[in-house]
């Protein structure tokens, strides 16, 4: 039982991260009807900006930790969410009234440009970051077998959780009380009527790029945080993660987002615990493939109407 709870701890922890990449993918599939698979790159741009931006800060002298965090996050943020901005007006705007396939070819080679962007900058070694946040409660110990096993929740662990449900609840509410919110979901419904009722569809699209990118930011800097490594490769690997989470979860849904990340963690890590940690991706996309047979829109997605 002790076993069982670290790992639901662990998967939690792992799904959230997964499911604020998957919030950037759903969020630009549900207005533009198109998948940026550079997004896990943009990622892997804001855990890179947070570092750099970390051993700045801590070069300069400045010692109060929380106050290093604080600047660390907001600057990877911003700078996040240009690249964001630029990677959406010189690759996408332009293909936005092209046949389908332009925009697709595009996301796959801006997610290279990213990659090899990052390793000619950076190099291509690992990246390593000493622990920052450690500690954390003991919340019960059991005996087994092997010896004594205590279940912990980290200090990081918990940060990662609240911070997660924190922009989950406030992206919720941004879209559904917000003006922004109202423009996003009209362009979702159709773009050319938005336009004719006065909103502004180019500013919205790029909004929405600019948001997804800062939550890409955000798991970026909780990775680092919570792993201590990162290089250039990290982005498609979390970035394939995200997009199975999306589309398990319904793509185009914020709440199916986040679900099918918590899921996706949730699988690995169970998966690793008890089976073999080789196959673990092996049973993410074998799930995937069982729900998507049963429910082709997703766990939480809306059943496509078609248009007669």
């Amino acid at each position: 039982m002790e076993y069982f709870l670290q790992q639901l701890i662990n998967g939690l922890t792992l799904g959230s991260i997964y499911g604020l990449i998957a919030i950037g993918y759903t969020m630009v599939y549900g207005i533009i009807g198109m998948i940026n698979f550079a997004h896990g790159d943009i990622f892997m741009v804001g855990s890179f900006i947070a570092l750099a931006t970390f051993l700045a800060l801590v070069a300069l002298g400045i010692s109060a930790l929380p106050l290093i965090l604080f600047i660390t996050l907001l600057v990877s943020m911003l700078f996040t969410s240009a690249w964001g901005w630029t990677v959406e007006r010189l690759a996408y705007r332009p293909l936005r009234g092209s046949f389908r396939l332009a925009p697709l070819i595009t996301a796959i080679g801006m997610s290279i440009v990213l990659q090899n962007f990052v390793q000619i900058t950076q190099g291509a070694r690992v990246k390593p970051l000493p622990p920052q946040i450690q500690g954390g409660v003991t919340l019960m110990e059991g005996v087994t077998e092997n010896g004594t096993i205590a279940v912990q929740l980290s200090y990081m662990q918990m940060i990662i959780i609240a911070t997660t449900l924190a922009l989950m609840i406030g992206f919720s509410l941004l879209i559904s009380k917000t003006s922004l919110g109202r423009s996003q979901r009209a362009c979702e419904q159709d773009q050319k009527m938005a336009a004719l009722l006065g909103v502004n569809v180019d500013r919205t699209i790029s909004l929405t790029f600019v948001m997804g990118a800062a939550l890409a930011a955000v798991a970026g800097f909780m990775f680092l945080l919570l792993y201590g490594v990162i290089d250039f490769y990290i982005g498609f690997l979390a970035g394939v993660k995200a997009f199975t989470a999306a589309v398990l979860g319904g793509i185009g849904s914020l709440p199916g987002a986040m679900l099918g990340g918590l899921l996706i963690g949730l699988i690995e890590v169970f998966w690793s615990g008890y089976f073999s940690v080789e196959y673990k991706d092996v049973a993410a996309f074998s799930i995937l493939v069982i729900v998507l047979i049963f429910m082709p829109s997703g766990l939480l997605g809306k059943p496509e109407v078609e248009k007669v």
